[in-house]
């Protein structure tokens, strides 16, 4: 080394490895927004894939579970008999929405006036004149856009609707061969064997968050349904599918469902004979109440039975359920939101194989175990 030339470098390393480390950082940037801008072009070929699979897994979950039960069926019995009640819930759901829809559609005069009224009303407490009507705000501009988006985003979904049975299908046809074709890709018994862990880590996993969820929504649903019913609150087989469904979308979805029944109670032409009159403070009355009923169902099922149920399946930190949420549903939209956290589960359980991305699965895990107790160990130092 010359005179006036000096070599910094970082105290107990070597600036190889400081180069070494900064070229690892800018292929993982590099790598993960490629893989983001693939699954956001690609949404609508891997979205309906997607939900295909996790379709596909929640019935093999419930034919397990037919088969543990019964000890006269076999298994493709037991996949028939679970196909069926899968595709026939499905299609019951399809049409207690269209009951729904055409039910309000009959008293949609009188739920409109009711909503100019409490409109109304909101525009005198804050001493504002000039209250719009539900129609002025449904045709604006914002309001058009809002229910464009909304209208795109169902619309592309139920048009999928097709092609992800098709997809559940062809999933069934190929099962047999997914074992021959896994030991003809990895030859070696030991990775073969780790490889097969791997999946059945990845498959139990995921099966027992989509039944649990499954199990977990269908109770909240029924009690939900027999408290309105009790609270004299309009169409509520709707509201309690609606119910249903939300409950899927992890955090989020509970309390949006712990919202639209007192929303829907608050703008109901009719309140039951029950409350004491009909004056709007009344109306704000039962539509707390039915907050109060329907939110005590959400919370403590949600906090107490399915934690219960669900055990170590998950163990998702609950920052990680929220950001995975946003993610996922910015990159696929509705689809996203309701498989973000399975889809996160099985990038913890990937992350979690390599010594180079463990820390990432330790970040999104909830105890700091991605792998958890029994999981598969890592030996794989190199991926």
């Amino acid at each position: 080394m010359t005179d006036g030339q000096a070599l910094i470098t970082v105290p107990g390393s070597w600036p190889g490895e400081s180069m070494d480390r900064a070229t690892k950082t800018g292929i993982w940037i590099i790598a993960t927004g490629v893989i983001i801008t693939f699954l956001h072009l690609g949404r609508s070929i891997l979205a309906p894939f997607a939900l295909a699979v996790f379709l596909f897994l929640i019935i093999e979950g419930f034919a397990t579970m037919i088969d543990n039960f019964s000890r006269t069926l076999k298994i493709g019995h037991a996949r028939f008999f679970a196909i069926l009640f899968v595709l026939g819930g499905f299609f019951g759901f399809m049409a207690l929405l269209a009951n729904g829809i055409a039910e309000f559609g009959r008293e949609a005069g009188d739920y409109e006036t009711r909503i100019n009224d409490l409109i109304a009303d909101a525009y005198e407490v804050v001493h504002m004149s000039g209250a719009p009507t539900l129609q002025e705000l449904l045709f604006n501009e914002t309001g058009q856009r809002f229910f464009a988006i909304i209208a795109n985003e169902t619309g592309d979904l139920s048009g999928d609707l097709v092609l992800i049975l098709i997809y559940v299908a062809f999933l069934f046809l190929a099962q047999s061969s997914w074992t021959r074709k896994l030991d003809n890709i990895f030859p070696g018994f030991e990775q073969r064997a780790q490889v097969r862990q791997i999946g059945d880590d990845a498959r139990r996993s995921i099966e027992t968050y989509l039944w649990t969820q499954t199990v977990i929504s269908a109770l909240i649903t029924a009690l939900t349904y027999f408290s309105l019913l009790a609270l004299g609150v309009k169409n509520a087989l709707f509201l309690s599918a609606l119910i249903f469904v939300l409950n899927y979308i992890p955090t989020v979805g509970s309390i949006v469902a712990a919202l639209v029944p007192p929303l829907f109670a608050i703008v109901q032409p009719e309140i039951p004979p029950w409350v004491p009159g009909a004056t709007p403070q009344d109306t704000y009355i039962y539509a707390a109440i039915v907050f109060a009923i329907v939110s005590f169902w959400q919370f403590s099922i949600g906090n107490f039975v399915q934690p219960r149920m669900m055990g170590e399946s998950l163990n998702l930190s609950a920052l990680i359920v929220l950001l995975s949420l946003a993610i996922w549903g910015a990159i696929w939209g509705i689809p996203g939101m309701f498989l973000s956290a399975p889809l996160t589960v099985l990038m913890m359980i990937f992350f979690a194989q390599s010594s180079n991305t463990r820390w990432i699965a330790i970040l999104l895990s909830a105890d700091g175990d991605p792998q958890g107790k029994g999981g598969t160990p890592n030996t794989n130092q190199d991926a």
